[in-house]
């Protein structure tokens, strides 16, 4: 079974539920699904500072 945190609801959900586009994951244990916008959050502080590129303020 996999897991799934739903972005319109802000929960976590089983294999059914809403549409993936509404959806992140899946996940393999409804606590790292729990833990999903930490975890986006995480890996954008991430690519922001590993490549400066992309950052719009950067001249």
């Amino acid at each position: 079974m996999s897991y799934w945190y739903c972005l319109k609801h802000k929960t976590v959900e089983p294999d059914e539920g809403c549409r993936n586009a509404d959806r992140l994951g899946p996940y393999e244990t409804e606590a790292e699904a729990a833990n999903a916008l930490a975890k986006v959050e995480e890996r954008n502080e991430a690519w922001d500072k590993a490549d400066e590129k992309w950052d719009d303020e950067a001249e």
